[in-house]
């Protein structure tokens, strides 16, 4: 595989993340985005700017810096402080375009350049995959608060309980061919 195609594969996934939050923050009503199930539990509210924290510490200057930024607070990270639903989709903006701008910089010229995580030594591919877990683990935290908030009103993200097999047939009643996983998910809002 190439480094574009990776790269190309890579931001799809991130992007398809991104997506899913978003569809679940959007569900959401705007006082229910920072209710905690106990004290030692995260609001969406406090992932979103543990999201945002990391994100901007770990793709801000990237390529000459290490992902853990002194100036990163990561305790204060999970204060439940964001005072509104605006503040709350700012920081998860700001975060996600940090990600995007560091991937966009990002060519065959430094793609093998080492890059540094706590004076721990990664490929680029090896702490992008970090990152993509890392933040597929969060948004999948949000997908689930989401769902236990909303209850009966939640509109499913991915195929719908009952249509797995209608789903199938849909997919399979296409020729093979080559196309990223996301591609369908991200243009389809049946699956």
């Amino acid at each position: 595989m190439k480094s574009s195609e990776y790269l190309e594969g890579i931001q799809k996934q991130f992007a398809y993340y991104k997506s899913l939050g978003e569809k679940t923050i959007d569900q959401i009503p705007a006082e229910k985005l920072f209710w905690q199930y106990n004290n030692e539990s995260n609001s969406i509210a406090i992932m979103v700017k543990h999201l945002w924290g990391n994100m901007k510490s770990r793709w801000t200057d990237f390529l000459t810096t290490d992902g853990e930024k002194e100036w990163r607070q990561r305790d204060a990270e999970f204060d439940n402080d964001i005072k509104s639903k605006e503040d709350l989709l700012t920081k998860w903006n700001d975060g996600w375009q940090c990600l995007f701008e560091a991937l966009e910089s990002i060519d065959q010229n430094n793609f093998n350049q080492p890059i540094y995580i706590r004076n721990i030594e990664h490929s680029i591919t090896e702490a992008i995959n970090r990152q993509l877990a890392h933040y597929a683990y969060h948004v999948g935290q949000i997908v689930f608060l989401g769902k236990m908030i909303t209850g009966k009103q939640w509109q499913s993200l991915s195929i719908p309980k009952g249509k797995s097999v209608a789903y199938n047939q849909k997919r399979f009643a296409t020729p093979k061919h080559k196309a990223h996983y996301t591609d369908k998910l991200m243009k389809d809002d049946t699956n």
